[in-house]
């Protein structure tokens, strides 16, 4: 007999950040999210996107085991930005199974229908700002940090229970020692022209952390504001996810270009911290997972570009190659491996030939599905 619960209390909280556990044990490619981390994020008042929209969490119980979740998303700032009537569905895991799949969807949908939502979109964890996409290409290994991960039975899941694609998502890989060479070398000819044009790619300063934050804010909101479903994040929201990227942050790895002070455009690349977490038990850093945590930072050897954006009026000068120039620089200075530059809209050239000329591989693909309600 199945039952559908509204999630709420800590211990169904905790229920529900823990279901994909169970779901995905024996899985090698499955990376636990930290529970702390996970947690905060799903409770109100902890995290700043609930001052100004909501969630409500659903678990689907058969015969009192957990066979699905869901979360139901009215983004009220998206709707304001775009003069929509959008909802969103996130953090979504089931069986294989279209009737769970479909009772999770029904109960989401309707929550979103009592919001005046007309339409529902996703998989999105709260916006485009945070953990999007649905894995469709590329299930040969781990996914890399803040990047999300799913079975292959999915998409056909979501398709029978009438979900169209809306956009797909790219994520790149180079590998050390196969990445364009010629390419990365052309990339100083362009950074002096910049140069003649006062325009200078810098690293960024840690001691002024919260200066640089505050101008990299302005660029970020200004940079993507024709991206799909791009919501500008509010100062809160910015900060708390600069001081969750401070913890892991390498400096050498994000690049500004500057003119005259201003900050013009931006590149940032993290270490693949799951390359840890793979290996902390459901995602506690408590008693052992804080000691993995710790003593295996330094052994990291790959990373995800994660964000690369130049404002208007600053574009198709060569700033976006450069961006990725420096960073590839630094990932060979530092002996890594491999490195992710994800993600990008499948049909954005202006960032993704940048990618391909500097001998960027597409290996994976990611979809943002719809579905009208």
């Amino acid at each position: 007999m199945r039952e559908l619960v509204k999630v709420s209390g800590k211990k169904a909280l905790a229920a529900f950040v823990d279901f994909p556990h169970e779901l995905y044990a024996g899985d090698v490619n499955y990376v636990p999210e930290l529970f702390i981390a996970q947690r905060d994020l799903l409770t109100p008042g902890k995290h700043p996107f609930y001052e100004h929209s909501e969630i409500q969490l659903f678990l689907l119980y058969d015969e009192g085991k957990i066979v699905g979740r869901i979360a139901a998303i009215n983004n009220n700032n998206h709707n304001k930005v775009y003069e929509s009537k959008d909802g969103f569905f996130g953090f979504f895991d089931c069986i294989n199974d279209a009737t769970v799949a479909k009772e999770l969807f029904e109960a989401a949908q309707d929550w979103l229908k009592q919001k005046g939502l007309t339409k529902v979109l996703g998989p999105v964890n709260f916006s485009t700002n945070e953990v999007c996409g649905l894995l469709i290409e590329g299930f040969d290994g781990p996914p890399v940090a803040m990047m999300p991960y799913n079975a292959k039975y999915y998409l056909p899941l979501l398709e029978q229970i009438g979900f169209q694609k809306n956009v797909d998502l790219r994520a790149y890989r180079y590998t050390a020692g196969n990445y364009s060479e010629r390419s990365v070398k052309l990339l100083d000819r362009i950074e002096e022209r910049l140069m003649r044009n006062d325009i200078i790619l810098r690293k960024i300063n840690m001691k002024k952390f919260k200066e640089e934050c505050n101008a990299v804010r302005e660029v970020y909101n200004k940079a993507w504001d024709k991206n799909l479903g791009f919501v500008p994040m509010t100062d809160k929201e910015f900060d708390y996810t600069a001081n969750d990227l401070k913890l892991i942050l390498d400096p050498e790895f994000c690049i500004l270009a500057e003119q005259h002070g201003k900050i013009v455009g931006f590149a940032l690349a993290i270490p693949d911290i799951n390359q840890i977490l793979i290996k902390i038990k459901r995602g506690r850093l408590f008693p052992t997972g804080l000691i993995k945590l710790l003593a295996n930072k330094k052994k990291i050897d790959g990373i995800r570009i994660l964000l690369l954006g130049v404002v208007d009026g600053y574009r198709k000068m060569g700033i976006e190659a450069c961006l990725y120039g420096r960073i590839i620089k630094h990932f060979k200075a530092k002996n890594m491996k491999y490195a992710e530059a994800s993600w990008t809209l499948d049909h954005n050239d202006l960032i993704n030939k940048p990618i391909e000329d500097i001998g960027g591989k597409l290996y994976r693909k990611y979809r943002i599905l719809e579905k009208a309600i």
